[in-house]
């Protein structure tokens, strides 16, 4: 049986977009996303984080520091009254990366679509009946290029120039534009 996702960028998405994270304490959780993450999860979507960290690209944290960020997320998420993430999936490469180790043309970092990709094998997911939530063209462009709907959020960098990537981001319009997270889970709901 293969179940649908609900892929979620991280940054300005489900926390505020204030800078390179790389401690706990500096997520702030968006107004509205526990109860948005329990639409979607009584809806019968895993909740999926995909997320661009070039922090540790940067040489910022390790990617062991950002396996322990994103289990604060968790615990941050639970703590507010959100439902628990099914899985986190991170890209740690950056074209610019100053450590040579992650200056590499990977396939997860968005708008490449590896990580929806890998998140699809891992959790036996249906793209087609998925949806990629972010706050970027290059959410987008990685959410269409696995074969999902997309909702572009403007809670984050919506209006912020593109992610440096080593692809061309073609017009990637999204299927749908929300004010916020919880507005994305009730198109979606919508659309059952």
């Amino acid at each position: 049986m293969t179940h649908k996702a609900a892929f979620l960028d991280r940054d300005g998405v489900l926390v505020s977009d204030s800078g390179l994270i790389t401690e706990a304490g500096q997520f702030v959780l968006l107004e509205g996303v526990p109860e948005a993450l329990w639409l979607l999860k009584r809806a019968g979507f895993r909740l999926i984080v995909v997320t661009n960290q070039a922090v540790v690209a940067r040489g910022l944290i390790s990617e062991n520091d950002l396996l322990g960020l994103h289990d604060a997320l968790q615990n941050l998420l639970v703590a507010q009254g959100a439902p628990k993430l099914d899985a986190i999936y991170a890209c740690p490469h950056h074209p610019n990366a100053n450590l040579p180790e992650y200056k590499i043309e990977c396939h997860c970092r968005k708008p490449r679509p590896g990580l929806l990709l890998q998140a699809a094998k891992d959790n036996n997911l249906d793209l087609r009946q998925s949806f990629m939530i972010g706050d970027r063209l290059s959410d987008m462009a990685a959410g269409q290029r696995a074969g999902c709907r997309t909702i572009l959020v403007q809670t984050g960098q919506h209006l912020a120039a593109p992610i440096q990537t080593v692809d061309p981001l073609e017009n990637t319009p999204p299927d749908y534009v929300e004010p916020n997270l919880y507005a994305a889970a009730e198109r979606m709901l919508s659309l059952l």
